[in-house]
């Protein structure tokens, strides 16, 4: 497998993305361990929304009218994502970009995509605020607390065609979370983040879960600095 020029992998690591993906046989029977995941998942959206009542009272509040407000447009935003198996789905999210942001580009990564959020879905991208909705994803159980990202259909398919071994994502129900969100950044590069997914899939366990799940907040401040950093300059 050839590095992508597009994204700029060193042979290097284009070797250790090879090495990942044809490790597959492992990856399918460890992904067979995620049986768990479901009752994992309700417990922790139960226990979570108990625990911090208040504030998500609060949140499900203003978030929503302040969406609204910037532009009085939608308040939230229904995309087709690539789930466990390939299966598609509606994955929920707050807008955060202007109405039709796509209907001249087409579809675009995120970070193609930063001048045409709205003020208010700046501030939700920075703090990940814009992801809270998918709970309603994990309670259909479309999506779990913690696996790779889900993807979009047709980038998908182009991420497959550049970075064969792409698709093995697929083995476990999608995530809000995952080792890629921690060990890496908002941008990084599909090649890296297939690294971190494969890696995930081989060792994912219940306890491996509530670790990136304890994690992710600090992850998030990391990203959110960051990002007002780079906001400021």
């Amino acid at each position: 497998m050839a590095a992508s020029p597009q994204y700029g992998v060193p042979a290097s690591e284009a070797y250790e993305i090879e090495a990942a993906v044809s490790a597959s046989p492992e990856a399918v029977l460890f992904s067979r361990r995620d049986g768990y995941q479901r009752s994992f998942d309700l417990a922790v959206l139960l226990f979570g929304h108990l625990l911090l009542a208040p504030f998500w009272a609060l949140f499900w509040t203003l978030a929503p009218l302040a969406v609204w407000a910037c532009d009085r447009g939608p308040v939230f935003y229904r995309q087709e994502r690539l789930g466990r198996g390939g299966k598609r789905f509606l994955m929920v999210k707050f807008r955060t970009m202007v109405p039709d942001a796509e209907v001249e580009t087409g579809p675009v990564w995120a970070n193609e995509a930063a001048d045409r959020t709205t003020a208010v879905g700046r501030v939700l991208r920075v703090l990940h605020l814009d992801e809270m909705p998918q709970m309603i994803n994990i309670l259909r159980g479309e999506m779990s607390f913690v696996g790779p990202r889900p993807e979009r259909p047709v980038l998908a398919e182009r991420f497959e065609r550049e970075i064969p071994g792409f698709s093995r994502r697929l083995l476990v129900r999608p995530g809000v979370t995952g080792l890629a969100q921690v060990r890496g950044r908002y941008a990084t590069p599909p090649p890296q983040k297939l690294r971190y997914d494969l890696l995930y899939i081989g060792r994912m366990s219940p306890w491996l879960d509530l670790k990136l799940l304890l994690l992710t907040p600090f992850a998030l401040l990391r990203e959110a600095r960051e990002g007002l950093r780079a906001e400021a300059q």
